[in-house]
């Protein structure tokens, strides 16, 4: 059993431009609040503490954003099934989080978002993979997903890989990927909660961050609203391109 970890009031204080910083992205983009939160944390805190602080700022974030998406219910329908390989998966990366450092995990997802870009700006994106063994693809993406979110708080950079190669839509593809960051995140609080490392306490004193990361979502949500196709598969790839960046540094700094 884990110690409980706690922070004080201050430490959130200076936590707040961050929620909001992080929450216009999510809202203008449809995804990456704990993306971009959890690494800004982290250069001040601890990884491990950045995650906890962001856990319940990220679960409002994602029953925000599916609140917000219509249509909602037929994805449920057709992700379900990855929904539940990302639960799985985050259930074994928080375990693994708990007992374990999660440096070599931020070195793996690094690697493997790097292939992702390559092989996308030379065009040669296995796309027969994903279509030709579809059921396949879609739970053992979803279990990596889950284990990404449990040891480095960043489940959204597999999915990325996932809907962009299968080819899916804007709409369909925000509304599932909150569905999963929303599975992942509460299997998150309950291992975190079982083992000790987070309590009520910590939980109640977020709050207010979450708050803050809500209404800079409804912000954000209005400026996505102007974003045009081409421009946010562009954004997401430099998104994914400055995750690797600050992965690599966050394995290089600890090591």
């Amino acid at each position: 059993m884990s110690e409980s970890i706690t922070v004080s009031w201050q430490i959130l204080f200076w936590m707040l431009p961050v929620m909001v910083f992080s929450g216009l992205v999510h809202g203008a983009l449809g995804l990456g609040f704990p993306m971009v939160a959890t690494p800004i944390i982290a250069v001040f805190l601890d990884v491990k503490l950045a995650i906890l602080i962001t856990l319940l700022p990220t679960a409002v974030v994602n029953v925000a954003s599916i609140r917000s998406q219509n249509g909602f219910t037929s994805v449920v329908e057709k992700y379900w099934p990855l929904a539940i390989a990302c639960l799985v998966g985050a259930m074994a990366g928080a375990y693994v989080l708990t007992v374990a450092d999660a440096s070599a995990f931020r070195l793996l997802l690094a690697l493997l978002i790097l292939i992702f870009l390559w092989t996308q700006y030379r065009g040669r994106l296995p796309r027969h993979w994903f279509t030709t063994f579809p059921f396949t693809v879609l739970i053992g993406m979803g279990l990596l997903a889950g284990f990404a979110a449990g040891t480095t708080n960043v489940m959204v950079a597999i999915l990325i890989i996932y809907f962009v190669s299968m080819g899916i839509q804007r709409s369909e593809m925000v509304s599932a990927m909150n569905l999963c960051f929303l599975i992942g995140k509460i299997c998150q609080i309950v291992v975190f909660f079982a083992a000790g490392l987070m309590n009520f306490v910590l939980l109640i004193k977020t709050l207010p961050l979450a708050l803050t990361a809500f209404v800079a979502l409804k912000y954000g949500q209005k400026i996505g609203d102007q974003i045009p196709q081409q421009r946010y598969t562009a954004l997401l790839r430099f998104l994914l391109a400055a995750l690797a960046v600050v992965l690599l540094w966050q394995f290089f700094r600890g090591a």
